[in-house]
């Protein structure tokens, strides 16, 4: 007989709020066992300090089954995945092997240096198309998809024309609403594409991008790089830096427009910029379902015993809104003193590419309002229509008058 356990909150019934739930089992069960979205069944951490051991513990493992796919879809971590994982599925010392590959190029200085005058450039491109457009527009086609889509394309390497292929392969992987074959077929198609682009880029012996630079690593110093593993880190790169960028700029942007306060002050004072995004960042946590790791050991979180091989899954969304951790969590407070929160994860796994969705948020939320300061939300907010089965909650179209 299967476990009679309750299902991991997933409705939501205010607009930029996670699902209420949350608040109850934070307070009376924060480390809890449930339903995934997908018939498997684990624990549920709901509380940040709890959260941010789950995410640093080195007792707990990256390598995890997904358990945020649809109802009967359970699979072991990689087991048929459609492309090598990578990195972001790897223990210590593997994972850091790899990620040092990368991380030069995603620093504050390096993203500063090598993507702020694209980022600037193409904002201000896509907000002299809006000017020149009909006052009313949706945001997301106008701006939320195709900044976030550049700018990866800049980093890889890839061209410019093929950004409409890869964006909809991203869309189709991502969407939960859709079936494993549909979801697969996404995936096959980016694996394809990026295969074909590093077989041409060696070819041409390529200098532009992240790609060519592991090409030439792999090609000319010898490394432990196998064309396997980098076609999957580039996929990853991909559709991750793509999807997640996108789904915070559309949502913050419907956040400032249903706060008037909050955009006024940013609007008076666009040096709080850098801390209005975290804040933002904090309350907003688009990963909907939650990161897990799995136990390598039998270990104690929180007073809670977790038997060796068991799933943990931190709800982040409930984490950032933990009182113990942010006075006043669900008010956006742009003057909040944060030391950090766990939208992008916690420890050596922290998102890689952070530094690339703060820069563009950075660029694009003070922009878009000082050149439209009557911008304003075409269609009443509860008509907004909202992702809520993707690995990311977003905005599906944000109908705005400039």
């Amino acid at each position: 007989m299967s476990e009679t356990l309750p299902s991991m909150p997933i409705e939501r019934t205010r607009l930029l709020d996670p699902p209420l739930e949350y608040d109850q089992l934070r307070e009376e069960q924060p480390i809890a066992r449930v339903r995934f979205p997908n018939g498997s069944t684990g624990w549920l951490v709901t509380r940040f300090e709890e959260g941010s051991q789950v995410f640093s513990d080195p007792r707990m493992s990256a390598r995890r089954p997904r358990h945020d796919t649809p109802e009967g879809e359970v699979s072991e971590a990689n087991e048929e995945a459609p492309f090598n994982p990578t990195f972001v599925m790897m223990d210590e010392p593997d994972h850091s092997q790899y990620r040092r590959l990368l991380s030069g190029r995603f620093t504050p200085k390096s993203v500063q240096k090598n993507l702020q005058p694209y980022i600037d450039k193409i904002v201000e491109e896509h907000l002299d198309s809006i000017e020149a457009g009909p006052e009313t527009f949706d945001f997301v086609q106008a701006m939320a998809l195709p900044i976030p889509c550049l700018v990866i394309c800049e980093l890889l390497g890839v061209p410019y024309e093929d950004r409409d292929g890869f964006h909809h392969a991203t869309e189709i992987m991502m969407d939960m609403a859709n079936d494993r074959e549909e979801r697969d077929r996404g995936a096959h198609w980016l694996i394809e594409y990026i295969t074909e682009l590093v077989a041409q880029k060696r070819a041409d012996g390529a200098t532009d991008g992240i790609l060519a630079e592991l090409i030439r690593v792999a090609d000319e110093e010898g490394s432990f790089l196998t064309d396997d593993e980098l076609i999957g880190m580039g996929v990853l790169l991909l559709f991750a830096g793509h999807d997640t960028t996108a789904s915070m700029i559309g949502l913050s942007t419907l956040t400032l427009l249903t706060h008037p306060e909050q955009r006024q002050e940013l609007t008076d004072a666009p040096a709080k910029i850098g801390p209005a995004v975290e804040e933002l960042l904090r309350y907003l946590t688009i990963v909907q379902f939650g990161l897990g790791r799995v136990a390598k050991e039998d270990v104690e979180i929180g007073g809670q015993q977790i038997a060796k091989g068991e799933l943990v899954v931190v709800a982040m969304p409930a984490a950032n809104r933990d009182p113990r951790a942010f006075d006043n969590p669900d008010t956006p407070d742009f003057d909040r003193k944060m030391t950090r929160h766990l939208a992008f994860g916690y420890g050596v796994h922290q998102c890689l590419g952070q530094n690339i969705a703060r820069a563009e948020l950075k660029t694009v939320l003070p922009r878009l309002f000082a050149r439209f300061p009557n911008l304003r939300l075409a269609v009443p907010a509860d008509e907004v229509p909202m992702d809520t089965y993707g690995t990311n909650y977003a905005v599906k179209r944000l109908m705005v008058t400039r």
